[in-house]
């Protein structure tokens, strides 16, 4: 195993989520299945008569559809295309809320209320009043009295929103995903299971399965959109106008400077962490963005270099061919 963690490949770590790897002191998931509250995730609401707006000039996808009623992923990034924050973009009736990691979201709240100037637009940490849940598959929905969404990817009923998780070409035979989200007594009154470490466990394997990326407090600012695969799963826009961070995603995609992607892993039984560099058998280097324990060790996401010869030097104890490479739900090229 890699000993210890290093900065070599992106600079300081800070915030590590570790994950330790005794498997025996939990049977591993055969599939990423289990539905209830998400406890390591938070919302943010902007609400007010310019928050798509605001928006449109802060985050990396078109904010649009949000006034059609359809749900928006997107990043949110520095004015140097580091990416703080995923933000999975909602159109509540209470105003739009964003699901994001608990450990970024006052780390970004504080970044976009700098932005605020002139603009009639109220930014909320509501993680406390607002609960996020994760459903797999349609029957928890119907148990729960819910419909799955239409077209748009988006239902709501007595303030309880239900959108379709965004992903690219995933199997046909993998379940349908859905974030759920409301007001904590109005989610608490649908009767969803009780096991917070069991089903976050399973919606982050769903999110590794489905190659969906995520942003923690050990990888914010590490990566570039593109690095994250967001521009193949529909979560930057090419055609809109400016905003944070637009002038280096943009020049990353038409120059063809794509020099890292996120890949999916089987790593292992060790001990992980989110943040923690990894090499493969073939050179490649790079670091952990997601973990999970899977059906055998654990599945990860790591944003690995695309040429063994380009790859960074990094300090490793483990034996690189202990580390497979799985295929992704879409395509790289």
């Amino acid at each position: 195993m890699l000993s210890g963690l290093t900065a070599a490949a992106d600079g300081p770590i800070d915030g590590i989520v570790t994950i330790a790897g005794d498997i025996e002191e939990a049977a591993a998931p055969a599939a990423a299945s289990g539905s209830g509250r998400l406890p390591h995730m938070g919302a943010l609401r902007f609400s007010g008569p310019d928050a798509v707006g605001f928006l449109q000039g802060q985050v990396s996808n078109d904010t649009a559809p949000l006034s059609r009623g359809s749900p928006v992923l997107a990043a949110y990034s520095t004015p140097q295309g580091r990416v703080l924050a995923i933000l999975h973009l909602l159109p509540h009736s209470s105003g739009i809320l964003g699901i994001l990691p608990r450990d970024v979201a006052a780390s970004t709240i504080e970044r976009l209320r700098r932005f605020v100037l002139r603009a009639k637009v109220k930014i909320e940490d509501v993680s406390e009043q607002i609960a996020v849940a994760g459903i797999h598959g349609s029957a928890p929905l119907a148990a729960a009295a819910l419909e799955s969404p239409d077209a748009t990817g988006y239902l709501e009923k007595d303030g309880i929103g239900v959108a379709r998780v965004r992903r690219g070409a995933a199997p046909a035979a993998a379940p349908e995903r859905y974030w759920l989200i409301g007001e904590q007594h109005g989610v608490a009154r649908l009767g969803l299971a009780d096991d917070p470490d069991r089903i976050e466990r399973n919606w982050r394997l769903g999110d590794i399965r489905d190659g969906q990326p995520q942003v923690y407090a050990a990888t914010c600012e590490s990566f570039v959109a593109q690095m994250l695969n967001l521009d193949l799963i529909g979560g930057i826009s090419f055609s809109k106008g400016c905003y944070t961070g637009q002038e280096i995603i943009a020049r990353t995609q038409h120059l063809g400077r794509i020099k890292r992607r996120m890949s999916r892993l089987r790593l292992p039984s060790a001990s992980w962490a989110i943040g923690q560099p990894i090499q493969l058998a073939d050179g490649r280097t790079g670091r952990l963005t997601e973990l999970a324990r899977g059906d055998a060790g654990f599945e990860a996401l790591a944003v690995l270099s695309l040429d063994a010869a380009a790859a960074e030097a990094q300090s490793a104890s483990t034996d690189a061919t202990a580390v497979e490479e799985l295929p992704l739900p879409y395509s790289l090229d």
